[in-house]
């Protein structure tokens, strides 16, 4: 902690009961490919600097990107400042540690040892693969490849010193089809930190598939329909739901999930798990306050079983944090780090076979603003699929899909083992639906 000690010894000099330093460092690269020509490359070296610090029973904040001997003593004076004007009685809080943290190593040395030249082979691999798969591909429209490394370290002046680093990289290809006067878009992305295990012509295959399957579509008949939701819809789907689990919401009386801990909500198929010490890019074996994370359902067989806390909302409800303080200047936020749904055991095929006629929604917009977070009603457009005689079958446009968050959950027949992992940090599967309705022609 030597090179942070000024900025503890000065604050103790202002008079401030408790400080906190939050520091991330973290180096990203980012190349893209437009028609064989390099775009865009940026590589650049981050540094960011939250403080903390309690005087007179009120948290202040302070925050900068750079370190010299200069900004210990202008945090400290920021701080200062920031607490006297803090109107807000909450309780606040800089912890002192828990007893014990259950380590997670998500950091891959071999991935920084992978050459530049390595990186451009793969990414105008992949370009070329686009390309020349399906000749109803008309266009590349875009090839990236990113790389983060980070760095994220939390001390405090009760001689807390947490650290803990990780680095991943991803591949995005976007491709453009055509047929007759009809033009589709597709992309997708690979997301990982062991390099090896991306081929570029698979992912192509992949993008060029998401892509030429949407030609040749048409709305539906209006109606309700039994209904398979991708993955992607999926994860958009809850993670707007599972933000009703959190405990500020609920303390506003905001939340869809008040007074319902005990309660069957969902279908007694649905499980969804905060996991952070999953092994994967996301880990986090300490929230931004600086304690021990753990994997929990907040959700298990249809039943609410925890609101998120961190240590304010914690405190306000007489319960213990769970861990899930993050962001935030003075007051810390609460999010999952890695929420997961439970996967069954039926394949994508075999719910199509038990939906027999239906739809198959592949993909929503617009859920910020099709969204009613007070009532949990909306309204999307989406893109899909016919679903007739137990298989895939007509592609599906200009259709709106609409319903209810808690009537969607509580819908559930079946959920798909097709585990797809979104850059937002859920895990997620197709489910097989009751019903859903369908606006079209």
């Amino acid at each position: 902690m030597g090179k942070y000690d000024k900025f503890f010894a000065l604050a103790k000099e202002a008079g401030l009961e408790q400080v906190e330093l939050s520091i991330s460092e973290f180096h990203s690269l980012n190349i893209s490919l437009f028609h064989g020509e390099v775009d865009e490359y940026k590589d650049n070296n981050g540094y960011a600097i939250v403080a903390r610090g309690i005087l007179n029973g009120k948290c202040g904040s302070a925050s900068c990107d750079v370190w010299n001997k200069d900004k210990a003593a202008w945090l400290v004076k920021e701080i200062v400042a920031n607490a006297k004007v803090i109107e807000n009685d909450d309780p606040i809080f800089i912890f002192k540690g828990s007893e014990k943290y259950h380590k997670v190593n998500t950091y891959n040395k071999d991935l920084e040892k992978v050459s530049i030249d390595e990186k451009m082979k793969n990414l105008y691999a992949l370009e070329k693969a686009l390309k020349g798969i399906d000749k109803r591909i008309v266009e590349v429209a875009g090839t990236e490849y990113s790389e983060s490394t980070e760095k994220h370290t939390l001390v405090n002046s009760n001689g807390l010193n947490l650290v803990q680093k990780a680095n991943y990289f991803t591949f995005v290809g976007q491709c453009v089809a055509k047929e007759g006067e009809q033009t589709k878009s597709g992309y997708d992305f690979f997301l990982g930190n062991k390099f090896e295990e991306f081929n570029p012509e698979e992912f192509a295959k992949k993008i060029v598939k998401l892509t030429v399957d949407q030609l040749g579509g048409e709305a539906c008949e209006s109606n309700k329909y039994k209904a398979v939701l991708h993955p992607d819809v999926v994860t958009s789907l809850m993670r707007a739901y599972i933000g009703h689990a959190n405990a500020e919401e609920v303390q506003k009386n905001s939340s869809l999930f008040i007074g319902k801990i005990g309660q069957k909500i969902a279908s007694s198929k649905v499980t969804i798990e905060d996991k952070p010490l999953q092994k994967n890019v996301f880990a986090r074996w300490f929230d931004d306050e600086g304690v021990a994370t753990y994997n929990k359902p907040i959700i298990k067989n249809g039943r609410l079983e925890t609101y998120l806390y961190n240590l304010t909302t914690a405190a306000k409800a007489g319960v213990q944090t769970t861990g899930n303080g993050y962001g935030g200047g003075s007051k810390r936020g609460i999010a999952s780090s890695f929420l997961s749904l439970k996967p069954g055991k039926k394949s994508l095929e075999q719910l199509f076979e038990e939906v027999g006629n239906g739809v198959y929604i592949t993909d929503v917009s617009g859920l910020h603003a099709g969204l009613n977070p007070q009532s949990g009603n909306f309204s999307l457009q989406s893109t899909g699929f016919m679903i007739e005689n137990g298989k895939k079958g007509k592609p599906l446009d200009l259709i709106t899909v609409s319903g209810n968050l808690l009537e969607i959950f509580k819908d559930v027949l079946e959920v798909g083992n097709d585990v797809t992992v979104s850059p937002s940090g859920v895990s997620a599967e197709s489910l097989l639906i009751k019903k859903i309705a369908v606006s079209g022609k």
